[in-house]
């Protein structure tokens, strides 16, 4: 199986090639290969019998090359007196027939149709600066009148991005067949006698119709000989050029240096579909490590369906995981969804090729590469849903087994594809006992594949997957009600983003006398929770499918709806921002200030913020308590979540130095609740109240 390279890191062209050009010097010419590296893809277009007009020869030995191989009919032009007669005199004698001339590749006294090939080696790339590129254009204009139909301009290049797209586009409006072949990097030795940057030799390849074609013909070949894949747009030709580019710096990084601050990656996509396979993330340890000289470089399999978790997703999880696999560097590889893995051996000898490639500086190529998992196996996962909502793009509902052994429901955005927006855990329908024997977390042996079939599994309300929707239930003990002696009093619950429904469910499964509002704005979500997440509401668990932020200005409005507890569980899907819950607009003083008005003497505001961005944070907590006297706050162990837990009572000052001793209390209470509403049941709810209390930090 063929693997591409699809890099993550961007490739910044400008500031890339001005380094490029000011390094390369009057070396330039060579540096595109010289006749070994190039007859093979050359022979594929050029035959010895065509004629040929090579576009700014310069002092390339090109030609003089594909003369001694048979090629005869070659018409040599540069615009640099100097060079023509210095070619012309070192070819009199060895090659009388191999002749040069001065001519301005813009401006030729050739006839039309005249040629069936221009070969330019390099010419297109001196001449197509953003400054120039009036000339270029010139130039390529000439080149398609002196040749014949069905002739082709071979171009040797760089493919600088202002040069490549110049000349595709060119020759799309001209209705040619555009064909472009990435050939090999360079050798390591190659590079350090050069002294160059890593990268690729491109082979553009236009070919002329009689009749422009009506649609763009766009191909993309890897290597001389290899397959043309069909593209459908200049943009797509133009960033699989940017791919490639930024794939051999990055393998040049790689064999060169290494940097445990740095978080370089790239996907491998399938050759025959373009498909994402594997994403590949290059962890090195600290300079300071103790590493054995053995531990130069470990491979490590994330298990399907846990690419999402902290210790993968995160840069502190990875660099703990390279901390305790103890390598120089250890490479991080996810599978990708919607495709199949047959086992570890198989994975193995597909990555085995490639991961080489990012083996750290000095270590011998002959040294063998130890693949890591957990547990041995690849993990597994089943997609169960798939759809397209108009509000957050396509999503997929799938069953994964987790690290601990159980099995899970998850929902993910593929927008933001490592991220989990929403999660359960299932049971078998015909094993009752299972919710009981296995309501702790503890990790057992992770298996292939789980013997119960998708249909025989139903969602367990009574587990909350995601910790910060535990600690928003803990919160609700500083209500200060004693519901295990009133349990006749009424708590009225707002919240804000439904997700796949499991907060607001369990509120309304555990919670004796609650009613809870879902706002969520996306009904396609909604259906989602309906139908793979068992989320059922009724006259306690209602859903009001509107955005949340005019829901709150309407009830605020219509006044006399007040509300015990107010919750924002609502993501961003702008990630530009440096928070990802909730959007920006939802803590605005303004609106801060409606949801205070909202809620009733003993209300709680339950904000889960989800912020990277410090100075950010500080301004969102400045905003908050000027509206909320009292804020508790409660950080989520490995996760960058915390739940802020705001009072709208003025500031005691026996409360605001501590957390309150009534709310051990108060903590006991809401356990007794929430354990004796299901009591015997096999769906009792998992929750410790006073633990996830007792970690509260006064804000």
């Amino acid at each position: 199986m063929s693997l591409l390279p699809r890099t993550s890191e961007e490739f910044s062209s400008a500031e890339y090639w001005e380094k490029f050009f000011k390094r390369r010097g009057d070396k330039a010419f060579e540096w595109y290969g010289d006749y070994n590296k190039l007859c093979g893809v050359l022979h594929k277009y050029i035959k010895a019998q065509h004629k040929v007009l090579v576009v700014g020869c310069g002092n390339s030995e090109l030609s003089e090359q594909l003369h001694d191989v048979g090629y005869k009919h070659l018409t040599n032009i540069d615009i640099s007196e100097t060079v023509v007669t210095r070619m012309n005199q070192r070819n009199a004698e060895r090659r009388p027939g191999l002749t040069f001339q001065q001519v301005d590749a813009t401006r030729t006294p050739y006839e039309d149709g005249s040629y069936q090939v221009a070969l330019d080696k390099g010419t297109l790339d001196a001449m197509a600066s953003e400054e120039a590129g009036a000339l270029a254009r010139s130039m390529l204009t000439e080149v398609g009148r002196v040749l014949s139909v069905a002739g082709r301009y071979v171009c040797v290049t760089l493919a600088q991005d202002c040069v490549i797209k110049l000349a595709v586009e060119h020759f799309v409006q001209q209705g040619w067949a555009v064909r472009l072949h990435c050939l090999q990097e360079k050798t390591e030795e190659e590079e350090e006698e050069e002294e160059s940057f890593a990268l690729p030799v491109f082979v553009l390849v236009c070919t002329k119709f009689r009749q422009p074609m009506p649609a763009p013909i766009l191909e993309m070949c890897v290597g001389e000989d290899g397959a043309p894949t069909r593209l459908t747009q200049v943009a797509e030709l133009l960033s699989a050029v940017r791919e490639h580019q930024s794939y051999a710096v990055l393998k040049k990084k790689l064999r060169t240096s290494t940097d445990a601050e740095s978080n370089l990656s790239l996907t491998l996509c399938l050759a025959k579909t373009g498909l994402p396979r594997y994403t590949l993330t290059v962890q090195d340890s600290p300079p300071d490590a103790r590493v054995p000289r053995s531990n130069q470089f470990a491979v490590f399999i994330v298990p399907q369906g846990n690419e999402a978790a902290w210790l993968y997703s995160s840069r502190e999880g990875r660099r703990q995981l390279a901390a305790s696999a103890n390598f120089r560097r250890l490479v991080i590889v996810a599978m990708h969804r919607n495709q199949e893995y047959t086992d570890m051996q198989a994975v193995q000898a597909e990555l085995s090729p490639v991961v080489m490639e990012f083996a750290p500086p000095g270590m011998p190529p002959n040294q063998k590469v130890p693949f890591l998992s957990v547990g041995g196996d690849l993990g597994w996962r089943e997609e169960v849903d798939r759809g397209v909502s108009e509000l957050s793009g396509e999503y997929c509902v799938e069953n994964v087994k987790g690290e601990d052994g159980e099995l899970y429901r998850r929902l993910v955005f593929l927008y933001n594809s490592s991220l989990v927006q929403s999660e359960a855990r299932l049971v078998s329908l015909n094993a009752g006992e299972s919710s009981q024997k296995n309501k702790s977390k503890k990790k057992v042996k992770s298996k292939a594949a789980p013997k119960t079939p998708s249909a025989s599994l139903s969602v367990d309300s009574g587990f909350l997957c995601c910790a910060h929707h535990e600690v928003i239930v803990a919160g609700l003990a500083l209500l200060e009600v004693g519901m295990s002696q009133n349990k006749d009093l009424p708590v009225s619950v707002l919240l804000v983003g439904l997700g796949g429904g499991g907060l607001p469910q369990f509120l309304r499964d555990f919670v004796p006398n609650i009613t809870v509002e879902v706002v969520e704005l996306d009904p396609a979500i909604m259906e989602v929770a309906k139908k793979w997440f068992n989320f059922r509401p009724d006259d306690r668990l209602t859903v009001t499918l509107e955005d949340g932020l005019e829901r709150i200005r309407a009830l605020e409005k219509e006044g006399g709806c007040l509300f015990d507890a107010i919750i924002f569980d609502v993501d961003n899907k702008d990630a530009t921002v440096g928070m990802n819950c909730p959007p920006a607009a939802f803590v605005e003083t303004s609106i801060l200030h409606q949801v205070h008005n909202l809620l009733t003497p003993r209300g709680l505001f339950i904000l889960n913020l989800v912020c990277r961005n410090l100075d950010l944070r500080k301004s969102v907590l400045e905003r908050v308590r000027n509206v909320f006297p009292t804020i508790l706050s409660r950080a989520i162990e490995g996760e960058v979540n915390e739940v802020l837990l705001c009072s709208p009572r003025e500031k005691d000052p026996s409360v605001t130095a501590r957390i309150p001793a009534s709310l051990n209390k108060a903590a006991k209470s809401l356990q007794s609740v929430l354990c004796s509403s299901r009591a015997g049941t096999n769906n009792s709810p998992h929750i410790k109240i006073e633990e996830l209390l007792k970690d509260l930090k006064v804000e």
